[in-house]
C-alpha cells in the first residue's frame, strides 16, 4: 500500500470488488464463529486490521491458526502451528469457493469445529463476481488501514474501557466501541448487548440507507440533547434508518488534514456523550 493516505474512491468501479472483499471477511467471520467461544459484544466474530488488510489473530482450536487477508497482492494466507500452509489468490474466486478453501485447510490441519459445515453451506449461492479488481482492492485495503491508525490514535487517549479496532464481517464496518463501565436501568445486566452503555465510531464502504462509504457515530441509549451539539463542517445528524452523526468519505479524505479533522469530531462528539451519558 502507498504513502496516499485516505486516498480518493471510485465507488461505481470498485462496487464489484468491495462486495468481493466483503464475501470474504464474511467467510473468515463465519470460521471464527465456528472456532473461537464467545465473547462479549461478539468480539470473538470480528477481525482485526492487519499490516496489509484483515487478519483472523491467532485462534486456539484443536490445532492454532491464523488467516491473513492481503488486499495490497489479493491473496488470503493461512498457516497452522503445525506447519500446514494455504495461499489463496483472491482474483475470480468466489465467496463459495474461499470458503471451501479455507474449511479443507481447516479440516487438513485437524480443526473440527462442530459447525465448520455450515461455513461452506452459508456461501451455496454466492457464485462471485469478474469483475474483482486487484488495484480497487489495495485502494479498499489502504483506506481501511487509515481508519484503523486513526482509530488507534483516538482509542489511545480514553480512560474508559474501549473494545479492540475491529472489522465486522457480515455489516463490513471498521469500528471502536467505548464503554463507560455503566448499565442500563431496567436492563438485564447479564446480556451486555442491551445493558452496557456505549457508544460507537466507525466506517464503512456504504449500505442500503447510504450508499457511499461514510464515517458514523453512534451512542446507546442516545442521550437527551446530543443531537443538539454542533458539528464540525461536513458532519451531520442522521435519524432515518439509525440516529446518530455521519459524515461522507469523500468529505474527510478532500481535507488538508483528514486526521486531524476526525480526531476533532471523534473526540467533540465523545465529550458531549461522556457528560450526557453518565451518572454522577
Amino acid at each position: 500500500m502507498g504513502a496516499n493516505r485516505f486516498p480518493p474512491i471510485n465507488i461505481e468501479a470498485s462496487a464489484a470488488t468491495r462486495d468481493s472483499v466483503h464475501g470474504y471477511a464474511r467467510v473468515l467471520g463465519d470460521v471464527l464463529k465456528a472456532c473461537r467461544p464467545k465473547r462479549k459484544h461478539w468480539w470473538h466474530a470480528s477481525l482485526r486490521p492487519a499490516l496489509q488488510g484483515l487478519s483472523t489473530g491467532v485462534v486456539r482450536s484443536t490445532q492454532d491458526f491464523e488467516l491473513v487477508l492481503d488486499l495490497n497482492t489479493s491473496r488470503c494466507a493461512a498457516r497452522s502451528n503445525s506447519d500446514a500452509t494455504l495461499d489463496v489468490v483472491l482474483e475470480g474466486q468466489s465467496a463459495l469457493s474461499f470458503a471451501e478453501s479455507l474449511v479443507d485447510f481447516l479440516r487438513t490441519c485437524g480443526v473440527n469445529a462442530e459447525s465448520i459445515d455450515s461455513i461452506v453451506d452459508a456461501e451455496r449461492d454466492n457464485n462471485g463476481d469478474d469483475r474483482y479488481s486487484c488495484a480497487a482492492a489495495g485502494v479498499l485495503g489502504q483506506i481501511l488501514a487509515d481508519v484503523a491508525a486513526e482509530l488507534e490514535t483516538f482509542r489511545a487517549g480514553i480512560a474508559e474501557e474501549t473494545s479492540p479496532i475491529q472489522l465486522w464481517p457480515h455489516h463490513f464496518d471498521m469500528s471502536m466501541i467505548w464503554l463507560p463501565g455503566e448499565k442500563i436501568p431496567g436492563q438485564d445486566p447479564s446480556n451486555e448487548e442491551y445493558s452496557d452503555k456505549q457508544m460507537n465510531f466507525g466506517f464503512t464502504f456504504g449500505d442500503a440507507g447510504i450508499p457511499e462509504p461514510y464515517f458514523y457515530i453512534t451512542a446507546y441509549p442516545t442521550p437527551e440533547g446530543l443531537s443538539d451539539l454542533d458539528l464540525p463542517g461536513g458532519a451531520e445528524w442522521k435519524t432515518d434508518g439509525f440516529t446518530g452523526v455521519v459524515v461522507a468519505y469523500a468529505q474527510v479524505a478532500g481535507r488538508a488534514d483528514p486526521g486531524g479533522y476526525l480526531q476533532n469530531l471523534w473526540a467533540t462528539v465523545l465529550n458531549a456523550g461522556r457528560e450526557r451519558m453518565l451518572s454522577g
